[in-house]
């Protein structure tokens, strides 16, 4: 999928990669959505931990940050790109992302309570959507080439997390989600 696109990823050319015989591949995955759902999965487990431990960090605004401009975008931008065409593939995105933006959602919520901001100015939900969206299209861009307006949005973002990162001491456990309200 990352070297040619998901259209190329066949359960031969799987099979070949593997080293195995394609029966081998349809014993254990019936069609190529059930392959793709288990690498989905798979990948989407392995982050949540990682964002998990990231968000337990002593400086978890920081660490958001630095996880979604580091894994995976590109192969995420496959499987939205192959979730336009298969609704299996949609409706587990959808689920996981449900996942990750509560976890987001909570540590922000967290940090802008700590910091007296105004939840109804800035919406945790969003300022976490701001966070890490902007970390995945830098990501995705700098793998295209664009780099128009990379220094100074990574200029903003870093001021905004040295003011507004969470205290080393809040108590806050990131395996719960938060609500997303700084009260």
């Amino acid at each position: 999928m990352l070297e040619e696109g998901y259209a190329a990823a066949t359960s031969r050319r799987v099979a070949a990669k593997a080293g195995v015989k394609p029966a081998l591949v349809h014993y254990y995955f019936p069609s190529m959505d059930d392959l793709f759902l288990a690498v989905l999965r798979d990948g989407a487990e392995t982050n949540l931990e990682r964002q998990r431990q990231a968000l337990a960090d002593d400086r978890p605004l920081h660490a958001l940050w630095q996880l979604n401009s580091t894994h995976g975008a590109r192969l995420f931008m496959e499987f939205m790109a192959l979730a336009n065409h298969r609704k299996a593939i949609r409706s587990e995105i959808a689920r996981y992302a449900e996942l990750f933006g509560d976890l987001e959602t909570g540590v922000m919520a967290a940090a802008l309570r700590a910091h007296g901001v105004d939840a109804e100015e800035f919406p945790p939900v969003v300022m976490a959507m701001l966070v890490t969206s902007l970390a995945r299209i830098v990501l995705l861009e700098r793998g295209l080439g664009i780099t128009r307006g990379h220094a100074d949005a990574e200029a903003f973002i870093e001021r905004y997390l040295q003011r507004y990162e969470l205290p080393a001491s809040d108590g806050r456990d990131v395996t719960e989600p938060g609500d997303g309200r700084a009260e």
